[in-house]
């Protein structure tokens, strides 16, 4: 027996309590023309902010993998929330000095009246019971409103969050959720999600931190003892498809290289708090299916990087006033093996990145202008989503006013701003004119900035060190003591 042993039992009882007082099955005897499904135990630690273990979880599960798409089930769905929807509540309670609470849905699953196997309905139905209005751009997101007092709560699975600025409200939210289901109260927000949230309540800031998570990727691919990185990806590399493996030996050998798990693990820091190895990963990721040395040489090196700023955070706050910014750019035949161009966009709220992207265009363009102007049109539907989500919020007063999307592109400004046609513009694709009715509609307005003040300038190309670190702090990339 394991020094653990006893608090793992316990979790499998707690387990098999909660679905005896769900009613999760009945005993019956076994239909000869149908294979029962077997189940087997789960076991996970959660910890806290500091890694240390708060919670021993055991989940007696079905073999999903042996089931059979149409005769056992038809469709599968977990609701989340999207992280950047996250980012965007949080920004706003650190602005707005609202307090941020976690609780957790015990066997959120066993929750569901299975007509169709899904808890979400349940909770829904249960929270919009109690005065909760759901977001029709994030339909994990509610919000209720009694007079002065507001409450958002934030679905994640099994996780909320509630933010609220009234207490007695709060408490009133979490004693209907606790009538309703079986929950654990976590305490004010510290970790979700892997994600370490640090509040200054004196200067209204909120940080958010990977490390321990970058710590385990760093160990899991051994580079924890590695040399530090100053940059994703050097200038100076230049990746193509010629650098895969050409011999059956050099195959063999990368095949045993963990690259698209690599790939996978950088990702998700990337997308909850990393946006400055958007570029160098969008690179990386197109050699997957035939990675070579020199592609697996580049990953080691956004490792590199992560390992020395594994400590920053993500922070948001100083600003006077909530307005979104966004800022578009695009690089000009980027890609070596195909001459498409790399996009991308960022999102900047109170201080910090809340949405960004950066990706290889599905066009070939002929012109650093046409390239801006199809990366402006994928960044304004962007504009349209967050204007929306931001608005139905109803504490972001700017939400009302065009957003101001910010581009170093003069031409691609003009093209936006008006039709115009002629010899270099006549052959753009019609799907990429919609920048014009999103302007026109008074969702964006977009600016003219310097190609140095472009906060989206690391997204679409490498760039050295003094440059790139001026624009990750835009981006709100830096450290907290």
């Amino acid at each position: 027996m394991g020094p653990d042993s006893e608090k793992w039992l316990e979790a499998m009882r707690s387990e098999l309590k909660s679905m005896a007082n769900n009613q999760v099955w009945n005993l019956v005897k076994p239909l000869d023309e149908v294979r029962p499904i077997e189940c087997k135990w789960v076991f996970k630690k959660k910890i806290d902010a500091d890694g240390n273990v708060h919670i021993y979880k055991a989940r007696l599960v079905a073999k999903g993998f042996r089931q059979i798409q149409g005769v056992d089930y038809d469709e599968t769905f977990s609701p989340v929330a999207m992280l950047k929807s996250i980012r965007i509540l949080l920004v706003i309670a650190a602005y707005h000095d609202y307090e941020v609470w976690q609780m957790d849905v015990k066997t959120a699953f066993l929750n569901g009246n299975l007509s169709e196997d899904v808890w979400n309905l349940r909770f829904d139905e249960v929270v919009k019971g109690f005065g909760f209005i759901k977001n029709v751009e994030e339909p994990c997101v509610y919000k209720k409103v009694s007079g002065s007092a507001l409450v958002f709560l934030v679905l994640y699975v099994d996780d909320i969050l509630l933010i609220r600025n009234d207490i007695p409200m709060l408490e009133d939210v979490k004693d209907s959720l606790r009538k309703s289901f079986s929950m654990k109260d976590l305490g004010e927000e510290a970790y979700i999600l892997g994600i370490k949230i640090y509040r200054d309540w004196s200067k209204c800031l909120i940080g958010l931190s990977q490390s321990m998570y970058i710590d385990k990727v760093l160990k899991r691919f051994n580079m924890h003892d590695s040399k530090n990185g100053f940059l994703p990806m050097s200038p100076s590399t230049i990746l193509t498809k010629t650098q895969c493996p050409s011999t059956t030996d050099e195959q063999k050998r990368m095949s045993e290289i963990p690259y698209a798990s690599a790939i996978g693990s950088i990702m998700y820091a990337m997308i909850c708090t990393r946006p400055d190895v958007s570029f160098a990963l969008s690179v990386m990721s197109r050699y997957q299916s035939c990675p070579g040395e020199g592609h697996w040489i580049a990953v080691k090196n956004i490792l590199k990087y992560l390992r020395r700023t594994k400590d920053a955070f993500l922070v948001f706050g100083g600003e006077e006033e909530l307005v979104v910014k966004g800022y578009t750019d695009a690089g000009f035949q980027t890609d070596k093996d195909d001459s498409r161009s790399q996009a991308g966009f960022v999102f900047c709220l109170n201080g910090g990145a809340v949405s960004s992207k950066s990706s290889k265009q599905d066009t070939l363009a002929d012109s650093a202008t046409e390239a801006e102007y199809i990366a402006a049109s994928e960044a304004a539907k962007e504009v349209v989503w967050i204007r929306k989500f931001v608005s139905e919020l109803g504490v972001v007063p700017s939400a009302s006013c065009p957003l101001d999307l910010y581009c170093d592109n003069t031409g691609a400004i003009a093209q936006a701003k008006e039709p115009r046609s002629h010899q270099k513009s006549k052959h753009i694709l019609r799907r990429y004119h919609l920048i014009r009715e999103i302007i026109d509609r008074g969702d964006a307005k977009i600016c003219k900035v310097h190609t140095d003040l472009n906060v989206a300038d690391p997204l679409m190309k490498p760039l050295p060190q003094s440059k790139f670190e001026a624009h990750t702090k835009a981006m709100g990339i830096g450290y907290l003591s």
